[in-house]
């Protein structure tokens, strides 16, 4: 076992107290849940890069072939991911790589679920898959009820009254914290009646 997997069980180990905590066998299979790689670079910790890290070699001039150190960085972008599982969008850091597998696999949440926790070599992905994988078996216990067309739409209208309401909350309450008040509509109304008199007067005169 690499490293890094060694010093993620000792921290484990550490927190849970002694192994005598645990049952036979189970250290075991976290070892193998565990991460195989032995670096990972510090910014791989803060999103998904699906094995892509930095790469070292060398520059050779043309010429004289003299060789330079330089180095290779992942191609990262800042991505909002649809998560169906939990409705809404993830903000993470991910490689164009880890995009291209997330497509092939179908969403974010399939790319979780079928990536193996020993592939999966950043502690961010590790919690998102194990968050999912969490969520998915509550949902495999939970029971499916189907309603008619007409309770459908019916729910459907309730729900659009319900956004329209949140929006309309959400303006007022923006215009009581920047001192907005039906004065300024008015005001703005009779502003418009002005300029559409005067716009009526120069079309006459002309």
């Amino acid at each position: 076992m690499a490293f890094r997997s060694n010093e993620m069980v000792k921290k484990i180990m550490k927190k849970i107290g002694d192994d005598k905590n645990l049952e036979a066998g189970v250290k075991e299979s976290l070892k193998k849940c565990l991460p195989d790689r032995k670096v990972v670079m510090g910014r791989a910790h803060r999103g998904i890069f699906a094995g892509k890290h930095i790469q070292f070699g060398n520059n050779v001039s043309e010429k004289g072939g003299n060789k330079t150190r330089r180095n290779w960085k992942p191609n990262v972008q800042e991505k909002r991911l649809f998560s169906y599982i939990l409705d809404r969008h993830i903000r993470v850091k991910v490689t164009t790589h880890a995009i291209r597998c997330i497509d092939k696999a179908g969403g974010i949440d399939e790319y979780l679920l079928k990536t193996p926790y020993k592939k999966m070599d950043t502690e961010m992905g590790i919690l998102w898959k194990a968050k999912i994988e969490k969520m998915y078996e509550e949902l495999g216990g939970m029971q499916v009820i189907f309603f008619p067309q007409e309770e459908e739409t019916k729910l459907a209208e309730e729900f659009q009254q319900m956004r329209i309401e949140k929006t309309v909350s959400r303006r007022d309450a923006r215009r009581e914290a920047y001192g907005w008040s039906p004065k300024h509509e008015q005001i703005e109304g009779g502003s418009e009646d002005v300029e559409g008199t005067h716009h009526d007067e120069l079309a006459a005169n002309s």
